[in-house]
């Protein structure tokens, strides 16, 4: 009995130095309120603080220096184009013979450009195809020594009119209102007419004069390659290239000659050529295909 007597005076003493519950619950609140306070003058004060070393380091001497620049982004766009140049004409003779280069200031056509992304990012490819009228041929060197020009069919020249269509590979790189082009791939010819000149020792039949032979090839075709520079005023662009043309069909047929000793002959052209092309869609910015895209995602999500 005088155990549970001590028990119970001490905790009555206990609970009179106890606060009440309702006292904890009250103080638990003010507590939070003030530390919440607390917080936000301190969140408030490095936001000042960053404010003034913003003010002090962004002057207007200071933002002067800076260049900001947007990043180019490409569209995949097409264009149609017109081209013009010349000509520096030979032929690869096996046999070889001597010869000089033959300028032929015609060669222009029309040419379709289209531009894609490789992978759906890399912006620097596209394809070329296009239609060609141009004038090539041969002329062959006199030689001092033997006091004699090499002729067929009696002419030291010939000049023929060709059309071609070719198909390129196109890579492109561009900066500022400038691009970087190069071409290669094949194209495929018809050669239309000839006219061969007589040399000062030598004629030509009229019969043969401005036509071909039967033994003489009219398809052509081969490889043709070469680079260039762009000058971009959008929509407008102005390309300048140096090509170089190699065919792989010889003039005639190898065995027109002797049926024991081949003779080939296969044309080449350097062609220097300036065009105006047009831009048909946007190169940069958004076109309406993207815009029809961006709204769809917008109603309907991704």
């Amino acid at each position: 009995m005088m155990i549970m007597k001590k028990l119970t005076l001490i905790l009555l003493s206990l609970a009179l130095f106890l606060p009440a519950p309702s006292t904890i619950a009250q103080e638990m609140p003010e507590k939070l309120k003030l530390k919440e306070v607390r917080t936000e003058k301190k969140i408030r004060a490095a936001r000042e603080k960053v404010d003034e070393m913003i003010e002090d380091t962004l002057t207007n001497e200071y933002l002067d220096t800076i260049s900001i620049r947007k990043k180019l982004e490409l569209n995949d766009y097409s264009m149609i184009g017109f081209q013009y140049g010349a000509s520096l004409s030979q032929v690869m003779w096996n046999p070889a013979q001597k010869q000089d280069m033959l300028l032929m200031p015609v060669n222009f056509g029309v040419m379709y450009t289209r531009y894609g992304k490789m992978f759906g990012y890399m912006p620097y490819f596209g394809f070329q195809a296009g239609l060609f009228y141009a004038r090539e041929g041969y002329q062959f060197e006199y030689d001092e020594d033997d006091d004699y020009t090499f002729t067929i069919e009696g002419a030291e020249k010939a000049v023929m009119q060709v059309v071609e269509l070719p198909v390129l590979a196109h890579i492109h790189v561009d900066f500022w209102k400038m691009k970087l082009l190069v071409n290669i791939g094949c194209y495929a010819g018809y050669r239309m007419s000839i006219e061969r000149f007589p040399g000062k020792n030598s004629s030509v039949a009229e019969e043969i004069k401005y036509s071909f032979l039967e033994t003489d090839n009219r398809f052509d075709y081969g490889i043709k390659g070469g680079v260039g520079i762009g000058l971009v005023f959008d929509p407008i662009e102005i390309h300048i290239t140096g090509m170089y043309k190699h065919s792989f069909s010889s003039l005639y047929q190898p065995d027109y000659y002797s049926e024991y000793y081949y003779r080939y002959a296969y044309p080449s052209n350097i062609i220097i050529s300036a065009g105006v092309h047009f831009q048909l869609t946007k190169r940069t910015g958004q076109t309406k295909h993207n815009l029809k895209k961006i709204a769809k995602e917008m109603v309907y999500g991704k």
